[in-house]
């Protein structure tokens, strides 16, 4: 049995956010049901449909909306991301919903939440995060905020945190018998990602810009450094005892001349030395100096070759579904091991509400 079995869900198809999170919840064991509407989707379906039976409701119309309902009568979750008022407008709010199932867990995913001055307003992941404050302290210095593809507004700050606020009110409804409504916003969820930042600055952790503190790429040894081949290697090693392997592993271990670790004025130099070494040898070299060496050296892989890493081959980090390699459901569980995941199947309200009786 797997950690959510027998939890019902429906899911209203959407973009990134709302998707990546219900897909969570399929990985987890739990039964969603995903309602596209007719004709062709905004996104094609892929990786993050996976696990889903879905049915089509064209839910402007009385009788899609009727059939919605007939779903939300028995099921636990009802997943919606559209903009705030559109559902109640639909005809499917959560007072309407709730008065079908008052034990029903109503997940709302959007970018800037319920309330507040921009609610109504359309934005992307970019936006979110570059409110939220999560955007500004990426990037070198003396450069502008780079584009961090959509992990921390879409799949971190959103779908993430519907599943947690999800599975925080599953657990809620199971103490109390009441379901409630989940406000799920990117811009609050990309702000909870600063938490760490924010008592970094209090503290005098993060005293400097951009691109100049211990973990922006300010330190030297907290950085990525082109090799021979031009690859990439990933280096963090902060600590003494990791540094100084990774000294060793550079052959700059003897050199009394090179600056301090925590010598700020000699950064630059210490960076320049590093890039000069780590340029002598291709990516897969280096990777074989730091085999089974504790200095926090790591080869960059792009998405492609990382599933053929030795460490997550053995753990089955990734796995093919329907032909496609994709990460495989995460976390692991002793007990209630989640179940290799299915491609989505195509199938109709009436088959699911017979399943559900």
């Amino acid at each position: 049995m797997t950690a959510l079995a027998g939890i019902r869900v429906v899911e209203l198809a959407g973009l990134v956010p709302g998707p990546f999170g219900c897909m969570m919840l399929a990985d987890l064991g739990a039964d969603v049901v995903q309602v596209s509407r007719p004709g062709p989707r905004a996104v094609p379906v892929g990786p993050l449909d996976r696990g889903r039976r879905t049915v089509t409701l064209d839910l402007k119309s009385p009788s899609g909306v009727s059939s919605l309902l007939s779903l939300v009568s028995r099921a636990d979750v009802l997943v919606e991301g559209f903009r705030p008022g559109v559902a109640e407008r639909l005809g499917f709010g959560p007072p309407v919903c709730t008065a079908a199932n008052p034990g029903l867990i109503y997940a709302r995913m959007t970018g800037w939440g319920q309330d507040g001055p921009l609610a109504s307003r359309a934005g992307h992941d970019i936006d979110y995060i570059a409110v939220s404050g999560a955007l500004a302290p990426l990037g070198r210095s003396g450069s502008p905020p780079p584009a961090p593809l959509n992990y921390l507004g879409d799949l971190a700050g959103g779908g993430m945190l519907l599943a947690v606020g999800v599975l925080a009110a599953l657990v809620s409804r199971a103490r109390s018998g009441r379901g409630q409504v989940v406000d799920a916003a990117m811009v609050d969820g990309a702000g909870l990602l600063t938490t760490f930042l924010h008592g970094a600055v209090a503290s005098g952790l993060w005293p400097g810009p951009r691109g100049s503190n211990l973990l922006d790429g300010g330190a030297p040894f907290y950085d990525t450094y082109a090799t021979a081949d031009g690859g990439f290697v990933a280096v963090g090693a902060i600590e003494p005892q990791f540094y100084a392997a990774l000294l060793a592993g550079l052959g700059l271990d003897s050199d009394p001349a090179l600056p301090a670790q925590h010598d700020v004025s000699g950064w630059p130099e210490l960076r320049a030395r590093f890039a000069a070494a780590f340029a002598t040898r291709t990516r897969d070299e280096w990777a074989e100096v730091f085999d089974g060496v504790d200095a926090c050296v790591a080869p960059v892989l792009s998405p492609s070759e990382a599933p053929s890493h030795p460490h997550l081959k053995s753990r089955s980090s990734f796995v093919a579904v329907d032909g496609l390699t994709q990460p495989a459901p995460a976390p692991r569980f002793s007990r209630t091991p989640a179940a290799p995941p299915a491609p989505p199947v195509t199938t109709t309200v009436e088959a699911v509400l017979d399943s559900w009786s």
